[in-house]
């Protein structure tokens, strides 16, 4: 079984991740397989005929610059993710081409991309926005308006909630081994 797993930025949905990790269970994150796909020739090539070479000046992937640019764009972010997103797709399926064992797909952006329907359940980690900033502000160093402009580009917990299979309310009120817990009981993997 494919269980995708997917929250906002904030949400607290890696942390879930690192604990299903930890119990021995088998998580692919997308957003590292995006940051290691774009660095390759085929996929580098495509962003930089996009935003330009600068993106990746002196050998990095310069994601302020990226993210300037596609967050005031539309336009450039839907084009962006045409690019990276079936990158990421096909080396998912690549790595993982037998659906016989549970993998947990981590994704932010799991709707917006299409990988949720490779998904056969979906897992929303959510939390309340003002927390959601206050944890992204802590941990990335990052202004309050620039945590706010990126939350408003994903989908609302109102939108995952009629979405997914079940939530994962990480609200602070509960830690995370109970709420891994509990997210292992309803997929009977405990």
């Amino acid at each position: 079984m494919w269980i995708g797993l997917t929250g906002g930025i904030g949400s607290g949905k890696t942390t879930i991740a690192n604990a299903l990790r930890e119990q021995g269970l088998t998580v692919y994150d997308t957003d590292k397989a995006a940051k290691d796909l774009i660095m390759l020739p085929p996929v580098r090539e495509q962003i930089e005929t996009l935003l330009g070479k600068q993106v990746f000046e002196g050998g990095y992937y310069h994601t302020d610059l990226v993210a300037a640019a596609v967050f005031a764009r539309p336009d450039l972010l839907q084009a962006l993710n045409g690019i990276v997103h079936p990158a990421v797709v096909q080396h998912l399926k690549q790595t993982y081409p037998h659906r016989g064992e549970t993998l947990f797909i981590e994704s932010a952006i799991l709707y917006e991309s299409g990988m949720d329907a490779l998904c056969d359940r979906v897992v929303a980690v959510i939390a309340p926005k003002a927390l959601r900033i206050e944890r992204t502000m802590a941990r990335d160093g990052k202004s309050r308006e620039q945590v706010v402009a990126r939350i408003n580009n994903q989908m609302s917990n109102c939108q995952l909630r009629h979405r997914v299979d079940y939530v994962v309310e990480n609200n602070g009120k509960q830690s995370v081994k109970d709420l891994t817990r509990k997210l292992l009981k309803r997929y009977k993997l405990i």
